[in-house]
């Protein structure tokens, strides 16, 4: 944590973003801090490219800043601050026109200094490959089904968060979560140990 932001440490995010509001800039550093690398891997699987991950990144940040009064602090930010981010990539989604991404993640589109991972050093091949396979799955997937499984399952956000930043019922998210599941265990059945 950078020391300028040290009085804010301990700060609830909707204390940082209500200071933000009374316009309070080192706040806004300390939420930056927080979120920043978990909000470009979120980007980053979504649209599966590093320099879009980057440039959503900074434009997330920008409407924070330049929106602070937006943010309804009866509303969890990382909530909020997910239905901006989920909004940003159905805008980019249309924008681009497409649904899929075609082509498979490369180990030299990753950021060397931590900020996005897909593989650990000390992973095998055969978890290299089944990594691989989840997220091309995943891209083949609906929209919906792909954003649901990514802030469930990589930003573990709880039923009741993911239906609030995605406004659809509990019920909705428990079903498109089971829907993937179903379909990432069948497209993937090569996988299974007992399968061979």
């Amino acid at each position: 944590m950078r020391l300028f932001g040290q009085i804010y440490k301990t700060h609830t995010d909707e204390e940082l973003m209500r200071a933000i509001q009374s316009g309070e800039v080192k706040a806004f550093d300390v939420l930056y801090d927080r979120y920043s690398t978990r909000m470009v891997n979120y980007f980053f699987r979504r649209l599966g490219d590093q320099d879009a991950a980057q440039d959503m990144l900074q434009d997330l940040f920008a409407k924070i800043v330049e929106k602070p009064h937006l943010f309804d602090s009866s509303r969890r930010f990382s909530t909020w601050l997910f239905a901006i981010a989920s909004n940003m990539c159905k805008n980019e989604y249309r924008r681009r026109d497409i649904r899929k991404i075609e082509r498979p993640l490369q180990d030299s589109e990753l950021s060397s200094d931590g900020q996005v991972r897909i593989n650990k050093p000390d992973e095998t091949f055969a978890q290299k490959e089944f990594g691989e396979a989840v997220f091309k799955k995943l891209h083949e997937l609906d929209e919906n089904k792909h954003n649901t499984f990514l802030l469930r399952f990589q930003q573990q956000l709880s039923i009741k968060e993911i239906s609030e930043v995605l406004n659809c019922s509990e019920g909705t998210v428990k079903s498109r979560l089971f829907y993937t599941i179903r379909a990432l265990a069948d497209a993937l059945q090569e996988f299974n140990p007992y399968m061979r």
